[in-house]
């Protein structure tokens, strides 16, 4: 009953949003919701790959599918990084730029850079079976015990260390400038015998 008021309010369509859901054992496995909103694509993928395999769990085995149920809600909010969304092309021939495939489908560019990411062996398959991806933030599992991942913080250098350096050295020729440029050199004071030697 409460699986067909979940489905009843869900818009999209329920047939590909639950199918295989049979084929899948359901036994202690759990349902983990990411939310992709502002998410970098990357980012959001390899850690949708670790849930399918089951690798934050410490029962990890790769012969082995325990991995969980992934729900991916908010597709077409995900964040693109760098000139991808123009440079990038989805499939192996230029034919659909990362911005059409976004405009078409966003639920299939996270599909596909979850599938990539994912080892090529017979496990395959089943993991991407667990997959589900969704455009907005409805979806018609509302009655499944659900809990929402959290993405891990994310550890963002300040400076390269040579752009750091060189910031450092213009810092300190604006304090020079602003000093009446007088400037004290470091290093060995030369005699002049030393010089026109």
């Amino acid at each position: 009953m409460a699986t067909q008021a979940a489905a009843a309010s869900f818009n999209g369509n329920l047939k590909k949003a639950v199918a295989g859901i049979k084929r899948i054992n359901l036994d202690g496995l759990r349902w983990r919701v990411f939310d992709a909103k502002g998410q970098v694509l990357g980012r959001l993928a390899s850690q949708i790959s670790t849930v399918l395999q089951a690798k934050d769990k410490p029962t990890y085995c790769p012969n082995r599918d325990d991995g969980d149920i992934c729900i991916v809600l908010n597709a077409k909010d995900i964040g693109i990084t760098g000139r991808k969304l123009t440079d990038k092309y989805v499939g192996h021939l230029k034919e659909r730029s990362l911005k059409d495939q976004m405009a078409k489908d966003p639920t299939e560019v996270i599909r596909k850079a979850v599938w990539r990411m994912l080892p090529t062996n017979n496990l395959r398959d089943d993991r991407d079976r667990k997959l589900r991806i969704f455009e907005g933030n409805e979806h018609p599992f509302g009655d499944k015990p659900l809990e929402p991942f959290v993405m891990p913080p994310r550890t963002v250098r300040e400076m390269r260390p040579r752009a750091r350096r060189a910031l450092i050295r213009a810092q300190k020729k604006a304090e020079l400038a602003e000093n009446g440029g007088t400037e004290v050199k470091k290093g060995k004071k030369r005699t002049p015998s030393q010089v026109t030697a």
